[in-house]
């Protein structure tokens, strides 16, 4: 595939993608764990609840900085795929100590320890590929 289909077949995908936590991110930060359930809730819950919605829509915010020039952003896309697999590691952790979450909590699970790899590797070779372009 040609370089400028690729970057743009990428730039579409994290478009698509990133609005998993942004949308997420922003309800969770409005609704609180209400989301996901039905309380009464522990304040406390709440609020660190609705503090780590405000990381995953920073997150998704992130990554969508990076599309207009997403062969150029590679520092930044691995220090977001870190975080978001370590968070995946740690509901990994979650399904090991406590079971099987709802399904949407899996899908999850799968984007943040498969799917952000894919897209980190394929910002990799987009990168590559522009460098050898002369981009």
């Amino acid at each position: 595939m040609p370089h400028k289909y690729e970057r743009r077949a990428l730039q579409t995908a994290i478009a698509i993608l990133a609005l998993v936590p942004v949308v997420a991110g922003l309800a969770g930060a409005i609704q609180g764990p209400s989301m996901i359930g039905t309380g009464p809730f522990d304040i406390s819950l709440d609020s660190h609840f609705r503090y780590l919605s405000g990381l995953l829509l920073g997150i998704g915010l992130a990554f969508w900085s990076t599309i207009p020039s997403i062969e150029k952003h590679r520092a930044r896309f691995l220090l977001l795929t870190a975080i978001v697999f370590i968070g995946g590691l740690a509901r990994a952790a979650s399904l090991a100590a406590v079971g099987m979450p709802s399904k949407p909590m899996l899908g999850a699970l799968v984007i943040e320890l498969v799917v952000t790899p894919f897209l980190c590797l394929w910002q990799g070779r987009v990168a590559r590929e522009a460098v050898g372009a002369g981009a």
